[in-house]
């Protein structure tokens, strides 16, 4: 069964950076589109970022100009750049991404288990 596991994540001090990774677990034929989560302790999820199969992108305005999303199609894998990080930025980093598993299978939904961010001041 084909998992998300986020990389990247750790401690770093306000004004650092951090980028995150996004590999699957299993081959995959291709990924239709990439999206990056966060959830701060007590606070709702919310959508941080997202890349589309054409390289389309968006951001919560929270985070543009600082964060930057992209993807690798020939290695299948999804980062999320994150530049000078601020406190607020702290919380849980989930990518979820539509795959195809193969050339004629149905698109799914997947998500990782998420990888902590934390920026000290």
């Amino acid at each position: 069964q084909v998992q998300l596991v986020e990389t990247g994540g750790g401690l770093v001090q306000a004004g650092g950076s951090l980028t995150l990774s996004c590999a699957a677990t299993a081959s995959i034929y291709r990924i239709e589109a990439v999206n990056w989560y966060r959830q701060a302790p007590g606070k709702q999820r919310e959508l941080v970022a997202g890349i589309t199969s054409g390289g389309n992108t968006n951001y919560a305005d929270s985070v543009k100009g600082r964060f930057t999303v992209s993807r690798d199609n020939a290695k299948k894998m999804a980062y999320l750049k994150m530049s000078n990080l601020e406190p607020e930025d702290t919380a849980v980093y989930s990518c979820e991404e539509i795959l195809w598993l193969g050339p004629f299978d149905t698109p799914r939904q997947y998500w990782g288990q998420g990888t902590q961010v934390t920026v000290s001041s």
